[in-house]
């Protein structure tokens, strides 16, 4: 510990609490507009955690701000639960959700972005808590700490450390070579899409109240609703289901390519591989479901949450399988219909899903769509490598040689996340489930998804879950959403050696 600059670390923390703190206000006009009494609890988990946060900022003035990968991977993780401990107090404060584990749980399934909830019925809580609770998400999308990045420099700490704990996966495009400007470019773009899709979910029929939330839900690729049935209450409205369809898409693209698409530079996204997987697998998987829906699926079942559909409109299948496919592959896990209902190949298509994940530098989760072209690369080759053992052969990704280091790292990572996977679940099993739930619920919290299979299929939540198993689902969804390496490697001896 004495080589770790702790005094840097905790400033950092109180930077992150007192910027948590702020955002809790923000929900404080919706309680005043709609006369909630959720005000005063809103005010006070603000108080308490801003003034925490200034404590932690002014006295810990630190000897020097050289900031080192160890104090990156530290204060990532710390600043999570940071988040974390701090955003469930207008759950507690309110009396919303009284309940430590659940208001936890439901915090950490926010930030996190993977959307599962213990609430039973979303439609009677405090119109001020249910922007929190989005906020939570919009908040965790892009990463608190990529924001707080931009203000860095102002006191004098360098961020590359933080940016590479945060976002640790292979790619490392960046907007603009100092990491400061990439963090403001990256939250206009993050900003700039959620104000153009709350203007157009409201335009098409949705309150403003709902608008906002879904904007902030759907850029995130988080998936918390405002109403009970998710965004199956809108099934009536395809409009509001393609835009959604849409700025999930676009969510769940590498922000990179996005600005390169703004900017008009449309043969960068082109000619990007991950792109064309992300695009043409999406297309391709969702007409093979559509087709299922059309051709295979019981019409005695009922394929959407409250209103059965009429299998003889295809454009019904086709909005759904997008729809669903979409919302699973970027992880934001917004529910239009039930997919488990659509048959057992189907249930089975989306459970492979859970594993793909959206796009580097995405606000998706999961495994990542890049790590899968990486491996299935350095696959192929191995048979080229049988053959001609004397060969030097690389892996090409984007027409340019992959760094034999990044192939290991992205194979370790595989194995690692699919260790956790089968682990996870055995554990999930002892705490009572199903092994079907269990399966379903490690696969949903460790890729962030929300919606699964067995008890926690996509008209189910986790509410009955015991307090072990909900604790353990939170700790799942931690380290997925901070791709395994940057909190694992707190837990290994090494770690906590001197340099």
């Amino acid at each position: 510990m004495e080589n770790l600059n702790l005094k840097l670390i905790y400033r950092f923390l109180g930077i992150t609490a007192a910027l948590n703190g702020v955002f809790m206000w923000l929900a404080i006009p919706f309680s005043i507009y709609f006369k909630e009494e959720s005000i005063w609890g809103i005010l006070n988990s603000g108080i308490i955690t801003v003034t925490l946060g200034l404590l932690l900022f002014f006295f810990n003035k630190p000897q020097n701000n050289n900031l080192q990968k160890k104090e990156g991977y530290l204060i990532v993780t710390l600043g999570w639960l940071t988040l974390t401990f701090t955003g469930m107090l207008p759950y507690l404060l309110t009396g919303a959700i009284p309940s430590i584990t659940d208001a936890l749980f439901e915090t950490i399934s926010g930030y996190s972005t993977t959307g599962s909830s213990i609430l039973t019925d979303i439609e009677s809580m405090p119109k001020g808590i249910l922007f929190w609770r989005s906020a939570t998400h919009w908040i965790g999308g892009m990463g608190i700490i990529v924001l707080t990045i931009a203000i860095l420099p102002l006191l004098g700490i360098g961020g590359m450390q933080l940016f590479m704990a945060e976002a640790p996966g292979p790619s490392a495009d960046k907007l603009h070579p100092r990491i400061t400007d990439t963090a403001k470019r990256l939250w206009l773009i993050y900003f700039s899409l959620t104000i153009i899709e709350f203007l157009l979910l409201k335009v098409a029929g949705m309150t403003w109240f709902d608008a906002i939330n879904h904007a902030m839900a759907t850029l995130s690729t988080g998936g918390f609703s405002t109403k009970n049935a998710s965004v199956a209450y809108w099934n009536g409205s395809p409009i509001i289901q393609y835009i959604i369809i849409l700025f999930m898409f676009i969510a769940g693209t590498n922000f990179v390519l996005t600005y390169f698409a703004l900017k008009g530079k449309i043969k960068k996204v082109i000619e990007s591989e991950e792109f064309n997987y992300y695009l043409f697998g999406i297309l391709g998987i969702s007409a093979l479901v559509a087709v299922l829906i059309i051709f295979f699926q019981d019409p005695n079942l009922k394929t959407t949450i409250e209103h059965p559909m009429t299998l003889g409109k295809t454009e019904s299948a086709i909005r759904h399988s997008l729809f669903s496919v979409i919302s699973v592959v970027t992880t934001t896990g917004f529910v239009s219909a039930d997919f488990t209902q659509w048959g057992f190949f189907a249930t089975a298509i989306f459970f492979s899903l859970f594993f793909v994940g959206g796009s580097a530098g995405s606000t998706s989760g999961g495994i990542k769509i890049v790590r899968h072209i990486v491996m299935l690369k350095n696959s192929f080759l191995e048979f080229k490598k049988s053959l001609h053992p004397n060969a030097i052969i690389p892996v090409r990704y984007d027409g340019k040689a992959v760094n034999q280091t990044i192939v290991f790292n992205i194979l370790s990572f595989f194995i690692l996340y699919m260790l956790i996977f089968i682990l996870g679940s055995v554990i999930l099993a002892m705490f009572g489930l199903d092994i079907k739930s269990a399966l379903g619920a490690t696969a949903s919290s460790l890729g962030n998804i929300g919606p699964a299979i067995g008890s926690v299929s996509p008209v189910d939540n986790f509410s009955h879950l015991s307090t072990g198993a909900k604790w353990f689902c939170s700790f799942l969804m931690l380290i997925g959403r901070l791709e395994l390496f940057t909190v694992l490697i707190l837990l290994t001896p090494f770690f906590w050696k001197k340099n």
